[in-house]
This record gives structure tokens, C-alpha cells and sequence, in this order.
């Protein structure tokens, strides 16, 4: 070999270090499809240690009164399951009759429309175009299959229920045998960890506890109080819009409230404009009082959260996880918020610095240089 060639032939170690560099990117890229293809695994996992979190409390407390923890965690889950399906199959019905009805008075509204533009704006025959599509059968037979869609929604909610068993069966277990869970892990931790490791897990079930503690007695709240107004208003199925709103309101993040309230009021459109506005009023009312007296009492001791961390998290969740992820985001965020205070080293604030900080800024003087 010549000198030339040996001078300019690459060292071991670099080709080494190419080599490891392109086995780790292929490693990295293989990795990604892993994850890729298990992400339905772990969305199904981080649900069920959500609901775990949740329910464990409930199952604790029968445990203290003499029920074993298995058969204890069974009934809460079945309280659940029975909670949401018959939620879904109330909603779901309202859905189908409100469509149905609206579908068979398509003509009574299009004349109504066409009178009062006709009346108020010289505007004849507006909703020609309209008429002759439901007079041909194409919109009724749109509003027809819609309204099928929505008869179906109780059905297909409680199918989902059913088709969710990989999250109730791991959820079963993880607060089931939550206990030994937590001994396995901290077998492999020092003591030091453990300690460490046990109090994010409490921290994690009392903050997700409160959650839904709290959302259920203000969504029970909500409920109670819009039924007995729907009922003096004379809406229809004033039940099941009442549950619409207390559970939308409530489990919804931030536009929770929004969604909660445009049900009740299309549905009052529809039947009179004036019952319309007694629904917006009601809901306005409950809502003043929900944000001034009975939250702060419910959720004082339950999951405390500035609104703009609220906001932020809900956003942050939804982005990575979507749906999911905003349901999860705000006992995520309360228990990391928790972590926090409890293990981060806490300092006295010097007010006197704070009160120089002040005058410089309202006098416009510079902050002195170190």
C-alpha cells in the first residue's frame, strides 16, 4: 500500500462511529413503527390507568366497610358502564325524536321562513329551491337517514361500552390488584425511589379521584336544576337535555359549556323563539351561580387549577393525544402541578426587592448592573 493511500484511508474508529451512527438511525426508524403500530395499546393503557386512578378511591372506601377488593372494584366498574350507557341511550333517543320531528314540519318551517321574508323584506318565494327538493323526497330522505343514524347513537354507544373491553379488563386489574402492583414496582427501586414513586401514585389517584368527584356532583347539580327549568319552560325530554347539559358542561373541557347549551336552545328554537329565551336565561343563571358558589365549595378541596394552566393543558393534551388527551389533560396537570409543590425546594420571597422592583418600574429607571 502506498503512502498516499494510507494517509487518506479513514480510521477505525471513525468508520466504526458511521457504522454505529447508521445502526442507530435504523434503530430509531424501526423503533418509530414500533411505537406507530402500538399506539392503540398505549392509548388503551394510559385510559385504563386513568380510570384506575379514578375509581380507585370509590373501591378503597368499600374495602374499608368489608368488601373484598375484587369484587368491589367489579361494582364500581359495572356503576360506571351502567352510567354512560344510559346517559348515551337518553341523549341518543332525544337526538332521533327532535330529528324526526324536524324532518316531518320541514314544510310548516319553510312557510313560516317564507312568510316572514316575504313580510318584512318583500322577498318572495325564498325557499322555492327548498321546497321542491322536500317535495322530491331528496331532503326528507337526507333527514330520514339522519334521523335513523342518531336511533342508533344509544345502541352504538353501549356497543362500544362492550367493544371496550381491553380497557375495562386492564382497568379491572390495575386497581384490582393496584396493591400488589405498586409492591412489585417498588421491589425494584431503592428506598430512597420508593418513597418517591409512592407518593406521585397517591398524589396521582387523590388528584384524578377529586376530578371526578367533583365533576359528578356539579354535572348531578347541573342536571337536577335544568330539569326542573326545562320542565317549567315545557321543553320536551326535559330529562335527557338536562343530563346533556350537567355531563357536557362538565366533562367537556373548556368549550364544554357552549356545546352544553346549544342542544336545549335549537330544540326551543324550534318550538318557540320566546321558550328559546327562557333557556338561554336559565342556563346563563345556573351558570353564574355554578362559577361563583358552588364550585369553589366542590372543588376546594378536590383539584385546585389557575384557568390559563387549565386552558393550556386542555390545548397541550388535545395536540398530542386529541380527544383523549383533553380529558386526561387537567388531572394530568393537577397532579403534576401537586408534584411539584410537594418536591420543589421553596425559597422566602424578599419583599424588599420585590418593592425596589416596583419604583424602578413606575419611576422608568434601569435595573442596576451586577
Amino acid at each position: 500500500m502506498t503512502k498516499a493511500s494510507e494517509t487518506t484511508a479513514l480510521p477505525p474508529w471513525v468508520r466504526r462511529a458511521i457504522l454505529s451512527l447508521l445502526i442507530g438511525i435504523a434503530s430509531l426508524w424501526y423503533l418509530r413503527g414500533v411505537v406507530s403500530a402500538l399506539r392503540p395499546l398505549l392509548m388503551v393503557l394510559l385510559v385504563s390507568l386513568f380510570l384506575s386512578f379514578a375509581l380507585e378511591p370509590a373501591v378503597n372506601r368499600l374495602q374499608r366497610h368489608g368488601m373484598r377488593r375484587g369484587p368491589g372494584t367489579f361494582l364500581v366498574l359495572a356503576v360506571m358502564v351502567a352510567a354512560i350507557g344510559g346517559f348515551g341511550v337518553q341523549v341518543g333517543s332525544l337526538l332521533a325524536e327532535q330529528v324526526t320531528d324536524f324532518s316531518e314540519n320541514v314544510p310548516a318551517y319553510l312557510e313560516e321562513i317564507d312568510g316572514w321574508l316575504d313580510d318584512s323584506f318583500g322577498i318572495e318565494h325564498a325557499t322555492a329551491d327548498l321546497r321542491s327538493e322536500y317535495d322530491s323526497g331528496a331532503l326528507a330522505k337526507r333527514l330520514g337517514e339522519v334521523a335513523d343514524d342518531l336511533a342508533r347513537f344509544g345502541t352504538t354507544v353501549a356497543n362500544v361500552m362492550f367493544n371496550l373491553f381491553t380497557v375495562g379488563l386492564f382497568t379491572f386489574y390495575l386497581v384490582a390488584e393496584g396493591p400488589k402492583l405498586r409492591r412489585i414496582i417498588c421491589s425494584f427501586l431503592a428506598e430512597r425511589h420508593q418513597r418517591h414513586v409512592l407518593e406521585v401514585w397517591d398524589l396521582a389517584i387523590e388528584k384524578t379521584g377529586g376530578y371526578i368527584l367533583s365533576r359528578s356532583l356539579l354535572a348531578l347539580a347541573s342536571s337536577l336544576v335544568h330539569w326542573a327549568a326545562f320542565e317549567a319552560i315545557g321543553l320536551p325530554s326535559s330529562l335527557a337535555l338536562a343530563l346533556w347539559v350537567g355531563v357536557m358542561s362538565q366533562f367537556v373541557p373548556v368549550v364544554g359549556t357552549y356545546i352544553a347549551g346549544a342542544l336545549p336552545l335549537v330544540i326551543a328554537l324550534l318550538s318557540d323563539p320566546v321558550d328559546a329565551l327562557w333557556v338561554m336565561a336559565a342556563v346563563a343563571a345556573y351558570q353564574q351561580v355554578e362559577n361563583y358558589v358552588l364550585a369553589p365549595r366542590i372543588t376546594a378541596h378536590t383539584m385546585q387549577l389557575h384557568v390559563a394552566v387549565a386552558f393550556g393543558a386542555v390545548i397541550a393534551g388535545s395536540a398530542v393525544l386529541g380527544v383523549v388527551g383533553a380529558l386526561l389533560a387537567l388531572p394530568a396537570a393537577a397532579t403534576i402541578q401537586s408534584v411539584i409543590a410537594a418536591e420543589a425546594e421553596r425559597h422566602e420571597v424578599a419583599e424588599h426587592l420585590i418593592a425596589e422592583s416596583s419604583l424602578r418600574r413606575r419611576q422608568g429607571e434601569r435595573p442596576p448592573s451586577d
